[in-house]
């Protein structure tokens, strides 16, 4: 909004005052215009996970279209699925750390389809200060992590992802390894440390309130954090281990307040949609189709954030065709 101050002469009988006048107008941008001379806004719902290569998709999509404006609101991806489905606040594009939350709570009541367009694996990240950080490895962590002395944090499973899928890496140590009663020991310690999602827990570890958390690998590579790997066959990274994966399952917050819903591991994918209902639903899909071409994919990469080999979709049927024609994306049998 610009305000204009000045004079004006208005007339009085036979005379003419002088009177101070202020004046608002509203401002729209000539270079910052959408359609009929308008600013658009997308509004984007996103996993916490993607923050830092959203934030850089939006820099570069919104230097080449002066016009549209991206707001991101970062969150769980089961919180973003619940602003809209239970708080029903406006968004255009959700993107979800796991597929199962738009196919499951989303389709087909918000939306008839989603994308998977990345991958990612489980880690333990840590920093110099975190105690014992020159003996953690991938085979001696439940030691180090169960200690009285140590620290560790993870997200909540019944708001993001990354919570449960914490859970199934430490289901499948005991169930692969022998560590009788892990599972128990781990999730009954430190809950104090427990956040809403998994960048939340990057605080904890640069201000040694925590010694170690559970957490992507792209997250703990975008923050310059220690890691260890763990074995393919917990991480959840690896799609030919996808059986050992889907042996295990934990119950989260339900699609109702107060229900549950069992969800299996598997392994990481994430997806993006466009709400049927959109406020912007064109320029959205015109961002979707930026994020998910080869451009788009090479932020991620750039960001540390891994992509898959392949776009794919359950409803290759029911996707935009602005969709069809400039990506190339499979149907899932």
């Amino acid at each position: 909004m610009i305000y204009f101050c000045g004079l004006i002469n208005i007339q009085s009988g036979l005379k003419y005052i002088a009177v101070p006048v202020i004046m608002s107008l509203l401002w729209i941008s000539g270079c910052g215009s959408g359609p009929h001379g308008r600013q658009v806004e997308i509004i984007v719902f996103h996993a916490g996970s993607l923050s830092v290569p959203f934030n850089r998709l939006k820099e570069e999509y919104e230097k080449r279209n002066p016009g549209i404006r991206i707001l991101l609101e970062p969150a769980g991806s089961l919180v973003c699925a619940r602003k809209i489905t239970e708080l029903r606040k406006p968004c255009d594009i959700i993107a979800s750390a796991d597929y199962s939350v738009i196919n499951n709570l989303l389709i087909p009541e918000y939306t008839r389809w989603s994308i998977r367009f990345a991958t990612n694996e489980m880690v333990i990240a840590f920093s110099d200060k975190s105690k014992y950080s020159s003996e953690i490895n991938s085979s001696n962590w439940p030691d180090i992590l169960l200690r009285d002395d140590v620290v560790y944090s993870r997200s909540d499973p019944d708001s993001d992802p990354c919570g449960y899928r914490t859970v199934f890496t430490i289901m499948l140590t005991e169930k692969l390894y022998g560590k009788k009663g892990l599972t128990e020991q781990m999730l009954s310690k430190n809950r104090d440390f427990m956040r809403p999602k998994e960048v939340d827990l990057i605080a904890l570890i640069e201000s040694n309130a925590a010694d170690y958390m559970f957490q992507y690998k792209s997250v703990a590579v975008q923050h310059g954090l220690r890691y260890i790997e763990l074995p393919d066959d917990v991480n959840l990274s690896d799609l030919n281990d996808e059986q050992t994966y889907r042996s295990v399952s934990f119950e989260v917050t339900g699609k109702e307040p107060g229900t549950k819903v069992s969800i299996r591991g598997d392994f990481i994918n994430y997806s993006i949609s466009v709400l049927d209902r959109a406020p912007e639903r064109d320029a959205a899909i015109g961002f979707v189709s930026f994020i998910l071409g080869s451009e788009g994919l090479e932020i991620f990469r750039k960001s540390g954030q891994k992509t898959v080999a392949l776009l794919t979709t359950e409803q290759l049927d029911l996707l935009p065709a602005k969709l069809l024609k400039g990506l190339n994306v499979e149907k899932l049998n």
